[in-house]
């Protein structure tokens, strides 16, 4: 049974103002404030951060900087994502208030089966899922690339994609994170067997060092192909029947092919927007979990007490977590689909009704029962347990220009590597993986199934905060697979209601609240404190040395712009002075 989850986006509220705004295509009222605090970029790696500075120099729109930034990312952080994968880029318009989300989601081939990681009624071992050929996924950033280019652009389409080419042929100095896998790897994949990986990340049957000069001209040949022909030359043609090939390779070969590849299209799907205080949480909807920071934010607010201890205002945020968790975990998967009750999860009346059902500190809540609470019809049973386990790699970037336009745009190839396998210079992704891989042949399938053209559900969750005039107020995002929306909403709470900076809130310990245990940093002050606070209240706690953020940000002060990158990788932040 088909339902236009759609349609019910695009009018909801429509006439409400920003704050009141729960789930519609955004177009927030414009700021009459004249932009004149520059420019400025936050990303995982130096490289990108320049060629992203580099393209703003030249006038770009923020836009054109995130595509640049991005490609090179591929290019020095392959662990994380790349052209092989996908992502979610979220776009800010200053000039008209305009926001858009474009969806370069990976998607399904058209020969996936629901069934298709059971073997004989178990299901596949994460690893071997991890590295076979049924978990890569049709790439769109190119194609996402392409479409926010064409809406936003401001340089022509080669100019853009000419410094990941320029860097590609010339070469770069391997960073140490990246090195610092490759032993690793080698022990728990097969990056240095696999016909391309090996030869590249493992020259002479050794892993890159720290320092080494790498270059990838195969990468810098798909670049300028896809820049000097068109998108064209990516999903058609010599390219796109190498990644079917790799995708159909022993050992366990996919059902990718060439026809799949061809058929791919970026998705322009509704921003949704919710009340904080008196600002806008606008973000990502699904298959992105974007929606989980509005919910986190008006349960956060709900359930603290009054109090200005830390201590409880943190226990708040914990709860807060676990219960938006719950209803992401039930409800949230492809819309294309499924029909997700997105409109009463977000709905202020819910949340707050919410925020009142207790559970045990030690135990993991219940799914929420919306439907039930708004109008008297359940909910409850339109999908299977969720059964989901997603990897934490990812990368995440920050960008506003000089005239104030902003990307928030989170991308992956999934797993560290993604499958490992490689075509045409670039590492294929395995998002398949994410999708809930075990399935009751004869239970109800969980709203994250797999099934042919579908998009899997994303953790990944880009945002942007505005005040009450439509200013923009931040810019956030980071990678990390399941616990992307923890990390996301630290960022909002931390500078929003603990008085943070920027930077504060991103080295701010970590704390993920999903399920029965509560994952706390202790390797930064106050993790340990927050540890044992939390371990006497009754919490289930899991000391962790370091989490897996990458949280690349930015604060729009009233005049400057406060950039953070997240000491846990190898990001920086450069800015422009305003011109």
């Amino acid at each position: 049974m088909e339902r236009n989850l759609l349609a019910s986006l695009f009018t909801f509220l429509v006439a409400c103002s920003p704050a009141q705004r729960v789930a519609v295509e955004m177009q927030p009222q414009v700021s009459t404030e004249v932009w004149n605090k520059g420019a400025i970029a936050s990303a995982a790696n130096p490289h990108a951060v320049n060629a992203a500075i580099e393209i703003l120099q030249k006038g770009g729109h923020a836009v054109d900087a995130a595509i640049a930034a991005h490609a090179v990312l591929g290019l020095v952080e392959p662990q994380s994502s790349g052209i092989g994968g996908g992502g979610f880029m979220l776009v800010y318009e200053s000039e008209n208030g305009g926001l858009v989300f474009h969806d370069g989601r990976e998607i399904a081939p058209s020969g996936a089966t629901v069934g298709m990681f059971m073997v004989d009624g178990e299901v596949m071992g994460f690893v071997d899922a991890w590295q076979s050929g049924k978990a890569i996924g049709v790439p769109g950033a190119i194609a996402m690339y392409k479409a926010a280019h064409d809406e936003h652009g401001h340089l022509p389409w080669p100019d853009v994609l000419e410094p990941a080419i320029r860097l590609a042929s010339e070469g770069f100095k391997v960073s140490p994170r990246l090195a610092n896998y490759l032993p690793m790897m080698a022990t728990q994949s097969r990056l240095d067997e696999a016909p391309g990986s090996a030869e590249y990340f493992y020259p002479g049957g050794n892993p890159l060092q720290a320092g080494d000069l790498l270059k990838n001209p195969e990468y810098a040949n798909t670049l300028k192909r896809v820049a000097n022909e068109g998108i064209e030359a990516f999903y058609t043609g010599e390219i796109a029947e190498a990644i079917a090939e790799a995708a159909q390779a022993e050992p366990n070969p996919g059902p990718l092919t060439a026809e799949d590849i061809a058929a791919y299209e970026p998705a322009r799907r509704p921003v949704i927007c919710g009340p904080f205080r008196s600002m806008s949480i606008c973000t990502s909807s699904p298959p992105s979990s974007g929606g989980a920071q509005i919910m986190i934010a008006a349960l956060y607010d709900h359930l603290l007490t009054g109090s200005d201890s830390q201590a409880d205002k943190v226990a708040a945020f914990v709860d807060a977590q676990r219960l938006a968790y719950a209803d992401r975990d039930e409800y949230f998967g492809d819309p294309d689909e499924i029909d997700i009750p997105l409109d009463d999860l977000l709905n202020p009346d819910y949340l707050r009704h919410r925020a009142t059902e207790r559970f045990d500190p030690g135990a993991a809540p219940t799914p929420g029962d919306p439907g039930q609470v708004l109008r008297g019809n359940s909910s409850a049973g339109l999908f299977g347990p969720d059964t989901t386990e997603e990897v934490a790699g990812t990368t995440h970037l920050s960008i506003i220009d000089d005239d104030g336009n902003a990307v928030s745009m989170t991308a992956t190839v999934e797993a560290p590597f993604g499958t490992q396998r490689w075509a045409a210079g670039f590492l294929l992704n395995n998002e398949m993986t994410d999708f809930a891989r075990l399935v009751s042949v004869d239970g109800v399938r969980p709203a994250n199934a797999v099934a042919p053209g579908r998009r899997p559900r994303s953790s990944m969750s880009p945002s942007m905060i505005f005040d009450s005039e439509g200013g923009l107020l931040m810019v956030t995002g980071s990678p990390g697979g399941n616990s992307i929306p923890a990390y996301v909403a630290k960022t909002i709470v931390g500078v929003f209601d603990w008085g943070m900076s920027a930077q504060e809130s991103v080295d701010h310990p970590n704390i993920i609240a999903r399920g029965e245990a509560v994952r706390v940093e202790i390797n930064v002050e106050p993790g340990q404190a927050i540890a044992d606070d939390l371990k006497a209240r009754g919490y289930s706690v899991q000391e962790r040395d370091e989490e897996n953020s990458g949280l690349h940000i930015i604060v729009v002060n009233e005049d400057s712009l406060d950039g953070a990158a997240d000491k846990r990788r190898e990001g920086i932040v450069r800015t422009i002075p305003p011109n």
